[in-house]
């Protein structure tokens, strides 16, 4: 028998991961966008992107493509009115991503020869070749 979503003091429903992801089939369809479970299984054929695109998300986390997507306020209106509860806390450290960072390496020792060095010397390549055409043709 599968598992029954929890409801916590507030009202809210938690619904397990394992639950989530068993409703990765034609006739029900729900993902996870920043924790909240949306059933989206009457949008699939009303959802501009085409169908497929929320089938790639189903019984997962569609946080990233969402966003990514950078849906309009009308779609994040629709949306609200999609969610049916919320991931349960305590499988939320399972789809946690680990964040980007764009801090680059200490130990990228050669970022300043592609950076610095390689373009300098190409600018003085080039500065002498045209000095050197621009002498010739005087």
């Amino acid at each position: 028998m599968g598992e029954k979503e929890e409801g916590s003091p507030d009202g809210v429903k938690y619904f397990r991961l394992s639950q989530i992801e068993d409703q990765n089939t034609f006739k029900s369809t729900w993902i996870i966008i920043n924790n909240n479970v949306y059933d989206v299984t009457k949008f699939l054929e009303e959802h501009p992107g085409g169908e497929e695109v929320l089938r790639e998300q189903a019984g997962g986390d569609a946080t990233e493509s969402f966003e990514d997507v950078g849906h309009s306020s009308d779609a994040r209106e629709m949306a609200h009115n999609m969610v049916i509860g919320e991931l349960h806390p305590d499988d939320r450290h399972k789809i946690a991503k680990q964040e980007e960072t764009l801090v680059t390496p200490l130990k990228d020792e050669h970022s300043w020869w592609t950076n610095w060095l390689i373009p300098a010397l190409v600018a003085a390549i080039i500065t002498l070749m045209y000095r050197i055409f621009t002498s010739e043709s005087e």
